[in-house]
């Protein structure tokens, strides 16, 4: 059980002057000024936080001083079974602070000036318990309150996902939201909601489901319960955009026409459920025809394209092209293929279409340390996924942690090598040893190292028995010397220029 959280003293009964982006966070009634009373104490400052259930991941932060963001924040934490921390200003604000007309009053001036950090008074200190926050707050004068930045400022949010709401009378989360993703850039921010006072728990309840949050489920995205998996199903991990996607899939590159659609149709036929495309292998429409013919359900099957970069510069009308192609209602993840010019305005395109539920989530292709580094701070919403190239003899192991840390799961392409290396890779003494040794292929061994070093893979192959093995991967372990003697292998030797 975590070590939970108990809230201090509470304020609450503040009724202040009327506007729609006034600071009170109470419903009002009226557009009328009205006097504002002094503060009352919250009635029942020392009661408990509720308990969370036994797999709770969640946690409601919140701030509020009239208690509505606390009514909304008690919401979501009995819908999620989560944890709840109070932000408590080290100097509590009082309704002449929060005066709307008296622009020299306390909160006037923080809104005002960029630099304002009111402080905190205690700490959060067992954040690394969670995975997902939500954080509520008042609008004040269509802003969050600058003790909002102060908390985001204060604690490392690599690797989880924030989930913003807000309250007020009528002024809705507008740029409230999306003002506060630079403050935690390493984060995956989801699409923030606006409550009134009135809220119910089951306004609450819908929100939450509409937003496919993998509540008191795993997203470690450095090692995959392999256990789950069996030959001919592979299991699947949690995206920090709450969609699940197979850890072993079919790549296309290089695939075109009848070869194609009867690459995929075998492919799903073996139990594939992962495909991936992109606009620059010109293969779209025949793995859509394939997906459409096929009696495999739409929902369980997860279809990956790119953007090449030749596409940046009109990245919305590319991406109405990669729908119109693939012809499958939506695209489950979208990739830039590589580093180029605009590639963070394309991004932020792929970013309106997310939430225009054209795309489900959203990633990067052959971006490393220092091109992610860069590329973080400037979007809003995380990439799930990177794919480069990896195999035993360019592992990627500076890389790897580093995407980990970031909640960023790992894909490997040319997992064989490529072309006119995958022979010499099959016929390598220790992988060749280590495939005798378990009665296994060469490239399942590959394939079977990438997955428990945490490392979805894509192998492509258009011939149905090869197909059909690449999926049989979950009937053998390799033992840890196994995995370091293949590890041992590294020669930092590319072999594409991505």
């Amino acid at each position: 059980m975590k070590k939970w959280l108990l809230p201090v003293m509470l304020m609450s009964g503040l009724t202040l002057t009327t506007s729609a982006c006034s600071p009170s966070d109470e419903p009002i009634q009226s557009e009328t000024p009205a006097p504002n009373p002094e503060p009352e104490p919250d009635p029942s400052p020392d009661n408990p936080t509720p308990e969370p259930g036994t797999d709770g991941r969640a946690l409601v932060v919140y701030f509020s001083c009239t208690n509505t963001t606390k009514g909304v924040a008690e919401h979501i934490a009995s819908v999620t079974e989560s944890g709840m921390y109070r932000i408590e200003p080290e100097e509590p604000y009082t309704s002449a602070d929060l005066n709307y007309n008296n622009s020299s009053s306390r909160a006037n001036r923080e809104q005002n000036d960029p630099s304002a950090r009111p402080a905190i008074a205690g700490s959060l200190e067992n954040l690394s318990d969670y995975d997902i926050v939500f954080l509520g707050y008042p609008i004040w004068w269509g802003k969050a309150p600058k003790i909002i930045f102060t908390f985001l400022e204060s604690y490392d949010f690599a690797g989880k996902t924030i989930v913003p709401f807000c309250t007020s009378h009528s002024s809705g989360i507008g740029s409230s939201d999306t003002d506060l993703h630079a403050l935690a850039a390493q984060a995956t921010w989801m699409q923030g909601r606006r409550f009134g006072g009135n809220a119910s728990e089951s306004d609450v309840r819908e929100w939450i489901e509409s937003l496919n949050l993998n509540l008191g489920g795993n997203t470690d995205v450095s090692s995959f319960n392999l256990s789950a998996g069996v030959n001919g199903k592979a299991p699947t991990v949690r995206l920090s955009s709450g969609y699940d996607m197979p850890i072993l899939g079919l790549g296309t590159y290089s695939l075109h026409g009848d070869v194609c659609k009867n690459s995929v149709k075998a492919a799903l036929a073996s139990g594939f459920r992962k495909f991936d495309t992109a606009s620059i292998y010109g293969n779209e429409e025949e793995i859509g025809e394939a997906i459409r013919e096929s009696d495999v359900p739409r929902e369980e099957i997860f279809v990956t394209t790119k953007l090449y970069p030749n596409q940046f510069a009109n990245a919305e009308a590319a991406i109405e092209e990669c729908l119109e192609k693939l012809n499958i209602g939506y695209i489950d993840l979208m990739l830039l293929h590589h580093p180029g010019t605009n590639d963070v305005a394309a991004y932020k395109a792929m970013e309106r279409a997310v939430a225009q539920g054209k795309i489900r989530s959203l990633g990067l292709s052959n971006y490393y340390v220092e091109e992610m580094s860069e590329f973080l701070p400037q979007i809003s919403i995380k990439p799930v996924l990177v794919q480069n190239e990896i195999h035993p003899y360019y592992q990627e192991n500076d890389v790897i942690p580093y995407m980990h840390r970031q909640g960023i799961i790992v894909e490997a392409w040319y997992p064989f090598g490529g072309r006119g290396h995958t022979s010499e890779m099959f016929a390598d003494a220790t992988i060749s040893r280590i495939a005798q040794a378990h009665g296994k292929s060469s490239a399942q061994v590959i394939l079977r190292w990438d997955l428990q070093k945490g490392v979805v893979v894509i192998p492509g192959s258009s011939n149905p028995d090869h197909i059909q093995e690449n999926i049989s991967v979950f009937d053998f372990e390799l033992t840890d010397e196994e995995m370091a003697a293949i590890n041992a292998l590294d020669r930092g030797e590319k072999h594409d220029w991505y």
